[in-house]
């Protein structure tokens, strides 16, 4: 993994850029960091012009989005529009909040409807990924819902998220294995439990992953961003893109 690989997912530091200015500050203090590449998700919504200007300005790219995931199933012309205007070749369908994935008719529909928009992207070289949360881990028919929605899917790939694995149950090195030539980036959340035995989001290497198993499996499932998130928190959100940064840069990424 390379250093150039590293990137922020936006979404750490959503408060901070609810706005043009917010976002245009925001993006200045993710390059000084060091990271190279950012995911555009959760921040103000700019014309894509605009925010290509502002990432080339600080010389960032846009590694990958988060687009709303109906829009993702019921208009992919509009997705695969701003994905070339911002010179990205990756979205993913951010969160499946909301439908009743232990509910088999719910998850065929979805499923046939992710693979459709997965397939009208793959048409215009672009890529849709699945982003899971915990709720992918509950069963259906048997096996979790994770295992249908890849089993059952051929152009659609993995945006798995590190954490998330965790907390429902997975194991994060097996399911980058699974994923092999199906993980194009993957969000690096490390996991920590808390003295009242609360699971909370932790900076790289301070938490409870195998970093040293982990991201071996990533790279040889042939991933290309290694996306750093932390969806919530006590300390500030640029502190924690920079502790995980800098950890990462000491003990895996090489220049």
């Amino acid at each position: 993994m390379r250093r150039t690989q590293l990137a922020a997912q936006l979404f750490t530091i959503r408060e901070h850029a609810r706005d043009a200015a917010g976002l245009a500050a925001s993006l200045r203090r993710i390059r000084a960091i060091g990271y190279t590449a950012v995911q555009v998700s959760g921040v103000a919504k700019l014309p894509e012009a605009e925010l290509k200007r502002m990432l080339d300005g600080e010389g960032l790219v846009c590694c990958a989005t988060h687009e709303p995931g109906e829009q993702i199933l019921s208009d992919p012309p509009a997705v695969i529009a701003r994905l070339q205007a911002l010179d990205c070749k990756l979205t993913a369908y951010p969160n499946a909040g909301g439908l009743n994935l232990t509910d088999e008719a719910e998850l065929d529909r979805l499923i046939a409807r992710l693979e459709d928009a997965a397939t009208r992207l793959a048409a215009a070289g672009l890529t849709l990924g699945y982003h899971n949360h915990d709720t992918e881990f509950m069963h259906c028919g048997g096996r979790p819902v994770l295992e249908h929605i890849f089993n059952r899917t051929k152009h659609l790939v993995a945006e798995l998220d590190t954490y998330w694995i965790q907390a429902g149950g997975g194991d994060p090195v097996d399911w980058c294995r699974r994923m092999h030539g199906r993980l194009p980036f993957i969000h690096l959340k490390d996991y920590a439990l808390s003295a009242p035995r609360q699971p909370y989001f932790a900076e790289i290497g301070r938490g409870n992953l195998d970093w040293a198993r982990l991201l071996p499996a990533a790279e040889a499932a042939g991933c290309q961003w290694f996306i750093v998130e932390r969806d919530s928190g006590e300390t500030d959100p640029f502190d924690s893109l920079q502790a995980s940064y800098n950890w990462l840069c000491e003990h895996h990424a090489t220049a």
